[in-house]
């Protein structure tokens, strides 16, 4: 998994942290403020969004009054007590950081999410330090599954794509680490059970929680 790998890059929400229950929770309340029910279909056709995208999305779809800033500012303001109280880091999580920090490897967030509730989130977590590089959609040209997001982690951490593993938990993500010529390992999450035989096939590797990759990060030389 490590081999000829320089740098790491990871998704942040479903990924190294358990929050995709809040975003839903998030959603239902926000359209039911509106007087609108949240649609089945809504989880996969935001997923791989930026922050300003989803909201883009929301006021076109929904016809919404509110200006895209105004959006924006309710989901921040909705979400960062959670972040920053009931967010908690996956499995395994903390000692692979500790790992790759110790082993020198380059490591980045690249989040579709907005920088103030990454911020809010990581800092929370305690896990702030480990990262050389912290990259929101909104940073970006394109969310996922364009490449920008983790280009720009790349040129910020002075790595090449090909040096580069992702860990991804939704489809668009996996798409995205290989469009920028990285090496991309899925990460299981309950609220992508949905796709997970499409994580399988297109992701180079699966893990079900990081305990599995410090066995392989224990014996990885950089």
């Amino acid at each position: 998994m490590f081999e000829n790998i320089k740098a790491v890059f990871f998704d942040m929400d479903g990924t190294i942290v358990d929050s995709m229950w809040m975003w839903k929770k998030i959603d239902i309340e926000f359209l039911g403020k509106h007087n609108i029910e949240l649609p089945d279909n809504l989880q996969r056709e935001i997923e791989g969004m930026s922050f300003s995208e989803t909201a883009v999305y929301f006021k076109e779809r929904f016809s919404l009054k509110e200006s895209l800033e105004e959006i924006k500012k309710i989901w921040n303001n909705m979400a960062i007590d959670k972040y920053k109280n009931e967010v908690k880091l996956k499995k395994g999580v903390m000692p692979v950081l500790e790992l790759l920090r110790d082993k020198g490897y380059k490591t980045g967030i690249a989040t579709s999410n907005s920088m103030e509730l990454a911020l809010a989130c990581i800092e929370a977590n305690g896990i702030k330090k480990y990262f050389d590089a912290i990259v929101t959609g909104c940073d970006v040209g394109a969310g996922k599954p364009a490449p920008d997001i983790y280009l720009k982690n790349a040129k910020i951490c002075n790595v090449l794509p090909k040096e580069s593993l992702v860990f991804e938990d939704v489809v668009q993500g996996i798409e995205a680490g290989h469009n920028a010529g990285m090496r991309v390992c899925a990460v299981f999450d309950e609220y992508s059970v949905y796709i997970d035989e499409e994580k399988h096939r297109k992701a180079d590797y699966y893990i079900n929680d990081f305990n599995e990759v410090i066995k392989e990060l224990r014996k990885a030389e950089i």
